[in-house]
């Protein structure tokens, strides 16, 4: 007997479906990230790092990562680039020379006001009018695919194609934030 069982069609179908609705979030997501590079200059981890620090105050390095759900480490990346932009201002604590404060200069409070709402902030909205069942219930299943495609548990919760925040596997993957 040649080609698939009626049995195992069946099986793919679920799957090709699935397959299909992940590439219309990675495509969405890939999209987004141009339109905002267009516009403003910034990938969305960029910007939303930006956004945290947009209430007039100065936060530490750490508090603004700590929001962000992201690694020190990977902080440090993001405001190098921002600071080498232009965009945020750092300076050292006066109590103690290793905290780090960070605020958005002129630049970059002007670049947040031009910038589109993406993915991110379309996602945020439409999540937030779900019932928390259903909130519940898609968390539980993003995890899961997270968890089929051996994703690690290191990522921010962006939605991104930025290499700091999901690591691409190809060698000319950029690593600059």
């Amino acid at each position: 007997m040649h080609g698939p069982s009626l049995e195992s069609r069946d099986v793919q179908a679920p799957t090709k479906t699935a397959l299909s609705a992940l590439r219309k979030i990675l495509r969405k997501t890939e999209l987004n990230s141009k339109a905002l590079m267009r516009e403003t200059g910034l990938t969305p981890s960029q910007l939303i790092f930006m956004q945290i620090l947009d209430d007039g105050a100065e936060h530490t390095a750490g508090a603004a990562a700590l929001r962000m759900g992201i690694t020190q480490a990977t902080a440090t990346a993001l405001i190098h680039k921002l600071e080498a932009l232009g965009m945020v201002a750092r300076r050292k604590g006066e109590a103690d020379r290793r905290q780090v404060w960070l605020s958005l200069t002129d630049k970059g409070r002007a670049v947040l006001e031009i910038a589109p709402d993406g993915a991110h902030a379309q996602f945020h909205a439409a999540f937030s009018r779900l019932a928390q069942w259903e909130q519940l219930m898609l968390i539980a299943a993003l995890e899961r695919i997270a968890d089929m495609l051996g994703a690690e548990d290191d990522s921010a919760p962006v939605l991104s194609a930025d290499p700091v925040l999901a690591p691409r596997l190809d060698a000319d993957a950029d690593p600059a934030p």
